[in-house]
């Protein structure tokens, strides 16, 4: 029989539901939540659910509640998220590897079904994304520009349950975009989007596939040299070859 659903568990949820965002890129350190009323309204969860989940989040690394005029409850850098990710990387054998091989094959198939799917609207979304990774000025603007692309690409699949399996293989690899040296912009993420827009405006199934296979095994390479053969994460600078997914 299934456990009873309980407050701890709703909080659990709810929890969970903003780590995925921030590990998306949809919110970055610095960004305010909103005011606890309007989060728990938007949410549809109790008050005392939403303090909970917030509570969790502040323990783990994620916000930081402050007081006073400016007071609210922020998302700060993430770097205890972060280091735990890579002890987990680094310890879980296999883990890895396995997530991004099931990128690969969710988001190959993303991009097939889109090629021959896509609508204008989405490969207005697609280029908008691209652009903006282009105009990036940060690591949380590019964060969130290179979300938003692979967000547009599982749309234009059109296959609801594809989207979601994307959304939650993308966000167990978040911490890798913390762990890049940044420059803007990084030009081989420009470069694998446009080639996987260009296969998907083409109506090109199998270039799409080939174009988004080869983006996410740049990715791999990238992030195992980041994630298993340095000792630090990486600070800012001239980014490295590679693209971060």
């Amino acid at each position: 029989m299934a456990n009873e659903v309980t407050s701890q568990t709703l909080s659990q949820a709810v929890a969970e539901h903003l780590r995925r965002l921030i590990h998306l890129g949809e919110l970055s350190p610095g960004d305010r939540l909103p005011a606890e009323r309007d989060l728990a309204k938007q949410l549809g969860v109790a008050r005392i659910s939403l303090r909970e989940a917030i509570k969790s989040l502040q323990n783990d690394g994620y916000v930081q509640v402050r007081r006073g005029a400016l007071g609210g409850t922020y998302i700060i850098e993430l770097d205890e998220p972060v280091a735990r990710w890579r002890a987990r990387m680094r310890t879980e054998s296999g883990a890895f590897d396995d997530i991004v091989d099931f990128r690969i094959g969710l988001e190959t198939e993303a991009a097939r079904l889109a090629a021959c799917r896509r609508s204008h609207t989405d490969l207005g979304a697609l280029l908008e994304s691209i652009n903006d990774l282009e105009r990036a000025e940060g690591r949380a603007a590019f964060r969130l520009a290179d979300s938003q692309f692979h967000a547009a690409l599982a749309q234009a699949s059109g296959n609801a349950r594809l989207r979601e399996a994307i959304e939650s293989a993308r966000a167990e690899l978040f911490g890798t975009h913390d762990l890049l040296t940044y420059t803007n912009p990084i030009a081989e993420s420009v470069r694998d989007h446009r080639a996987i827009y260009q296969a998907i405006c083409d109506s090109d199934p199998d270039a799409a596939v080939s174009a988004t296979r080869e983006h996410i095994e740049n990715a791999r390479a990238q992030l195992r040299q980041i994630v298993f053969d340095s000792d630090a994460p990486a600070s800012a600078g001239t980014a490295p070859r590679g693209s971060a997914g």
